[in-house]
């Protein structure tokens, strides 16, 4: 494994987000890149990912990215390749970014899939806290607390192991597609919560563009794992 950061901004928020349900976590990761015009500062590489990157706009895709927002001394993962099997790993290494920055809070970004929510309806938006102050201040500004729920992935391996104020938040998804009305209703928690300053007026039609451009990456990123896949059981047989 190798945490490289070219950067250390000290005390920042950390914001994570991994393609899961509905893509969530990642389109609303994008979104806070190009939105709060971060800088990169660092990547996690870890040999179990797939050996495939991608490239945007003529530049190269880290599959786990690191930026920062000076403005508002954010920090911000951006994962685009599925971690399945290596939550732990990278848990490690988020902590690790953690302990270097000496970071203030943690906050994980999900989508929850609801077998009622229609494409017509606004999905709801949930949190855990790990600190009454992050209960409190999400709490009096109408977000509710997810009071049943099984967390799995990356997250749920943060929230155990994490040491720090750790706080999710997770908005209702209808499909395991890209869903941007999703990751729409998290960046609006988040503005409540964080103070951005979001102008929730394109927030739709950015994500639905982010939506293409990830819904694209993910799926080269899973032909990628597949083919590497196929290479190993054909060295076997």
């Amino acid at each position: 494994m190798e945490v490289k950061l070219f950067k250390k901004p000290k005390t920042p928020i950390i914001i994570q987000g991994f393609p899961g349900f509905g893509l969530v976590g990642t389109i609303t990761t994008e979104f806070l890149i190009e939105h709060l015009k971060t800088e990169y500062i660092g990547y996690i590489w870890l040999e179990e990912l797939p050996t495939m990157v991608a490239i945007h706009n003529s530049k190269l895709v880290q599959p786990i990215g690191i930026f920062h927002d000076k403005r508002n001394n954010i920090v911000i993962f951006h994962v685009i390749t599925a971690a399945q099997g290596i939550e732990w790993k990278i848990t490690d290494a988020i902590l690790d970014v953690a302990k270097q920055l000496a970071a203030k809070e943690i906050i994980c970004l999900e989508g929850v899939g609801s077998a009622t929510l229609t494409e017509d309806q606004e999905p709801k938006t949930y949190f855990y806290a790990s600190n009454s102050a992050a209960n409190k201040k999400l709490s009096s500004n109408g977000i509710e607390a997810l009071g049943e729920g099984i967390i799995m992935g990356a997250t749920s391996a943060l929230l155990l192991r994490s040491r720090i104020p750790t706080t999710a938040l997770f908005a209702e998804t209808h499909s395991n597609m890209p869903d941007s009305k999703a990751a729409a209703k998290i960046i609006k928690a988040l503005d409540v919560y964080l103070g951005l300053k979001v102008d929730y007026g394109p927030l739709l039609d950015a994500a639905v563009k982010f939506e293409e451009k990830l819904k694209t990456l993910i799926t080269k990123s899973q032909e990628a794992s597949d083919m590497q896949e196929k290479k190993k059981l054909s060295y076997v047989g």
